[in-house]
């Protein structure tokens, strides 16, 4: 083959100079693609690491940490990747000879509006990122988060959905996240006040709801649900209704709920059965000629209407 006839005596000089220098962009591009994938995963890798050892992440399984991972190379690699083929691509167009003026230009004025049109999107993505780091949160916890509280059904890096206890989903912007709150993070208060009527043997009635604690502790259906006996912590208040208890316990978190109405049915029946009186309102009837009757909410009973 002669290389001194045409084309070829135009191609050869020209891969000698600009085809050179297009490989070696491709290269170079190729390669700080790579090393910045893996500068990305080694920093991920770290936060998830510090995360695992000191954080909250450490109650996560190794599985949910390693699709956690996952998640956020696929973000920084597809971010980076597509930076490194823009410059790449102006850098090839510069090589055949054509003005990237203009083209630099219109990607400045379109990357400007595009971000102050998704500006709201690149916050859900960020404030997504931070909360698989930070494990504010996964599937199947109970969360508040901006205003609303659920069951976390579903979590993406741009949005958390829920599902409340009638049964509404929720779908929330990981942008609009402030406080988020974990109502299911390893353990949880069993937090009651209790009040009884006035007259009350006070220390008889902080002895009657310890043993309720005590019996339901020692309950096998409730060993190891329970990691506190619920006690009387103090006397809440005295107001002009009754004397209020301050119950506190704790219990593992997910079970605070059952755990709760279980100990106040079982607090509610160790009361009728030792005669401590809950308060509840009356009412007072004027009969006529100065006379009045005391009633209970419920209304008078038939003896009481039969003495009117």
């Amino acid at each position: 083959m002669d290389f001194s006839q045409s084309p070829w005596n135009e191609i050869v000089p020209w891969l000698r100079s600009d085809g050179f220098h297009i490989l070696l962009i491709l290269v170079v591009g190729f390669l700080a693609l790579r090393l910045a994938r893996l500068a990305v995963h080694g920093i991920i890798k770290a936060l998830m690491d510090r995360e695992a050892t000191e954080g909250t992440a450490q109650e996560l399984s190794a599985i949910e940490v390693r699709k956690r991972m996952d998640t956020l190379d696929n973000l920084g690699g597809n971010v980076i990747g597509f930076l490194v083929f823009v410059i790449a691509a102006l850098m090839i167009l510069r090589e055949f000879g054509l003005d990237i003026g203009p083209a630099v230009a219109g990607l400045g004025v379109v990357g400007i509006a595009v971000g102050f049109g998704a500006q709201s999107l690149v916050r859900d993505y960020l404030n997504g990122a931070l909360i698989l780091v930070e494990n504010h949160f996964s599937k199947g916890d109970v969360v508040s988060i901006a205003g609303v509280s659920g069951t976390v059904e579903d979590f993406s890096l741009r949005r958390t959905t829920l599902r409340d206890l009638d049964g509404i989903v929720h779908t929330v912007p990981n942008g609009e996240i402030k406080v988020a709150s974990n109502r299911t993070r390893t353990w949880a208060r069993i937090n009651q006040n209790v009040m009884v009527a006035f007259g009350t043997d006070i220390d008889k009635a902080i002895g009657v709801v310890d043993e309720v604690g005590r019996e339901m502790a020692s309950d096998p259906a409730w060993i190891g649900i329970l990691l506190e006996v619920p006690r009387v912590e103090r006397v809440e208040s005295i107001d002009e209704m009754g004397i209020t208890l301050k119950i506190l316990g704790t219990v593992r978190a997910p079970e605070q709920w059952a755990a709760s109405g279980e100990f106040r049915k079982r607090l509610l029946a160790a009361f009728a059965e030792n005669g401590i009186e809950i308060p509840r309102p009356h009412r007072v009837v004027f009969t006529g000629e100065g006379g009045t009757a005391t009633l209970p909410s419920s209304g008078p009973t038939e003896e009481e209407l039969s003495d009117e």
